[in-house]
């Protein structure tokens, strides 16, 4: 799709313009005049002979040409959307919340070629081309903004421009029945002033579409921050299996964003901040020397790094005595380092340490916490000295982030003009670091198109043991029981269970350890009195000492597609809530990072002398469920639980494959 429309249009005319400055119409004209040097713009409104000083039209059809973008700031849009159709407008831009239905708008406006960003939107700005048809006011800068809330991207903006990152374009798409995130997204890889990409989205549309477009971002040099919600229970409660419920949706989106090279963010602040992080700087790794002139701030930021995943590392000796000829004897050089005082005397210590851990080669980033900053404030006799100081930081040839007690003054500009982000506190510096050692390592990677195939699922475990071991994963002999209990070639000692139930742990319909024939006789009747008539299973009981057990399942996502899962397994697997997932299906190397994510991974290397498992099987599994519902659109979900894995291999002793 052509973009032009949206990024630079020939003629825009406001319809619902105003003078009236508390009315969207007013923020919209004012905004469309402030680019009125580059292009042609109308004033439309039925009531008003002029509007901010320029004539007013009573319709489209009466303007001296057809508009090439339309703004629409009134009530009812229908007509005016009918009319700018038949006009032949290229573009319409909908901020009215409108009376016509979502789908019935997207409908008409499809089939006519006209694009439309809207209903219910906050508007667009493009710095590069003045295009100003928002409400607020923002900062030219090298940040993209793309937001289905409209009043939350203005937040974004606002905190951005608070650490002096500016917006390059502004997107508000609203209800989205035209133009998509995904479709402003694409558009932004060759925006050339655009160089980090700030995304809200709730309503992730056709997620796999909007994978491969953040991940285009990444390969433009373009990482996107991606701030969601949807950390409740609601959207699980449908799940049939462990695996469905166990899986929030905010898991799913983490591994979009992985496959996608995208960060995710908690908050807006947290956005805006990393944001200025990247924008000014490089991040090479999570080692971090932190150099301060108080002790106690010192401290803090250490604790407050560790909380974050930042390596701390005690510096060597020989580093450790390059810094000390800097410090007084009382102070500490190993990391944190503690100027105790020393900074007051000379400021140039500040430089002159960052510049050596820098060249050290044992950290990645130096952060300064603490005063610095503050003295040219407090101390007019100091501004010129502090000044230099940054200079001499710039050119350091590593990352370094500055805390300062300052919110402003001629420092904290000067940093941030040399290409050093600056806070005002330490924890929101950290988590900035925090995300640009994850953009760092983010990575997009390839995920293969899902399948078409289709086929019998079944029901109950043995159609669901047949059908997964079809794919290599392996189970115990087992024989089907109806009616009389007859099998044979089977090692005691024995499992019973019923082979219709979903959850049979929970419902008491597994009974193990049943030594002989004898007594899988009496537990059938057990169940059968319980439970009632019905297909039950006999299958030989996993007696393998040591062995760890896992659930590995998947399940289709409305948005992403099949998702395939591995955690923590048995009972007590929703107690554990150990569980890391991924878009399917992968390879064995993403599986194999997969389990390597887990909590209980040191189990799997053989805890305090118990003998590792074969970690390589399980993620042969996990490969093996990931490309089956990957291919099968008629899986819903499948779930293999527990999977009991020593060094002899997984062995499924339990599954689950729900059809759609």
């Amino acid at each position: 799709m052509t973009f032009d429309v949206f990024r630079n249009p020939r003629s825009i005319a406001v319809v619902g313009a105003s003078d009236h400055p508390a009315k969207w119409g007013h923020w919209l004209a004012r905004g469309a005049l402030a680019g009125a040097h580059r292009r042609a713009v109308y004033m439309v409104n039925a009531k008003a002979d002029t509007v901010l000083g320029q004539s007013a039209y009573q319709r489209l059809g009466d303007l001296p040409e057809v508009p090439d973008l339309v703004v629409l700031a009134v009530p009812s849009t229908d007509s005016v959307v009918d009319e700018a159709v038949s006009l032949g407008v290229r573009g319409l831009l909908d901020i009215s919340a409108g009376k016509a239905s979502s789908k019935d708008l997207a409908t008409r406006i499809r089939a006519t070629g006209v694009r439309m960003i809207g209903p219910n939107c906050l508007g667009l700005y493009d710095a590069s081309t003045d295009l100003r048809l928002a409400w607020g006011t923002f900062t030219g800068g090298a940040l993209g903004i793309v937001s289905q809330s409209g009043q939350l991207g203005m937040e974004i903006a606002n905190l951005a421009a608070s650490l002096g990152v500016g917006v390059s374009r502004f997107v508000s798409v609203g209800d989205q029945v035209d133009v998509t995130v995904t479709d402003v997204l694409a558009d932004l890889v060759d925006h050339e002033p655009t160089r980090a990409v700030a995304l809200y989205i709730e309503d992730f549309g056709d997620g796999r579409t909007l994978v491969r477009a953040l991940a285009d971002l990444w390969a433009a040099g373009k990482p996107t921050l991606l701030l969601t919600v949807g950390a409740s229970d609601a959207s699980r409660e449908t799940a049939q299996s462990h695996t469905g419920a166990l899986t929030a949706p905010l898991d799913v989106v983490d591994a979009a964003c992985r496959a996608a090279g995208a960060v995710r963010v908690r908050t807006p602040a947290e956005l805006a901040s990393v944001a200025h992080l990247l924008l000014c700087t490089t991040v090479t790794g999570d080692r971090l020397a932190i150099l301060t002139d108080s002790g106690g701030q010192g401290a803090i930021a250490a604790d407050i790094a560790s909380a974050a995943d930042l390596q701390v590392p005690r510096l060597s000796d020989e580093l450790s005595a390059v810094v000390s000829q800097w410090l007084p004897e009382r102070a500490s050089s190993r990391n944190p380092i503690d100027l105790a005082g020393e900074g007051e005397k000379d400021l140039s210590v500040f430089s002159r340490i960052a510049t050596a851990l820098a060249a050290s080669g044992e950290v990645d980033t130096v952060l300064i916490t603490g005063y610095f900053g503050s003295y040219g404030v407090d101390i007019p006799e100091l501004r010129a000295r502090e000044l230099e100081v940054v200079e001499h930081l710039a050119v350091s040839g590593r990352t370094v982030v500055v805390h300062s007690m300052a919110a402003d003054g001629p420092t904290v500009e000067a940093l941030r003009d040399n290409g050093i982000p600056v806070f005002r506190d330490v924890d929101t510096a950290l988590v900035a670091l925090r995300g640009g050692v994850r953009a760092a390592g983010a990575k997009p990677r390839k995920v293969p198109e899902v399948g078409r195939e289709a086929g019998d699922v079944g029901t109950g475990y043995l159609a669901a043991r047949e059908l997964l071991a079809t794919v290599g994963v392996r189970f115990p002999p087992c024989a089907e029981v109806n009616g009389v209990v007859q099998f044979s070639g089977l090692r005691a000692p024995y499992v019973l269970k019923a082979d219709w139930l979903t959850h049979k742990s929970e419902s008491g319909a597994v009974l193990l350890g049943l030594s002989d024939h004898a007594a899988v006789v009496d537990a059938h009747a057990q169940l059968v009195a319980r439970l009632g008539p019905g297909r039950y299973v006999v299958e030989e009981m996993d007696t393998r000492p040591e062995a760890v057990e896992l659930i590995i399942g998947a399940h289709r996502d409305a948005s992403f597609g099949p998702v395939v899962m591995v955690g923590a397994g048995g009972v007590a697997t929703e107690l554990h809530r150990d569980t890391t997932v991924e878009l399917a299906p992968v390879d064995i190397d993403q599986a194999l990072t997969m389990v390597r994510r887990l909590r209980c991974a040191p189990l799997l290397d053989g805890w305090r002398g118990r003998p590792a498992v074969d970690v390589r099987g399980v993620a042969e599994v996990i490969v093996a469920v990931s490309e089956l519902i990957a291919a099968r659109t008629d899986i819903a979900e499948l779930e293999l639980n527990p999977v009991r894995v020593t060094a002899d291999g997984p062995l499924a002793v339990d599954a689950l494959v729900v059809g759609r």
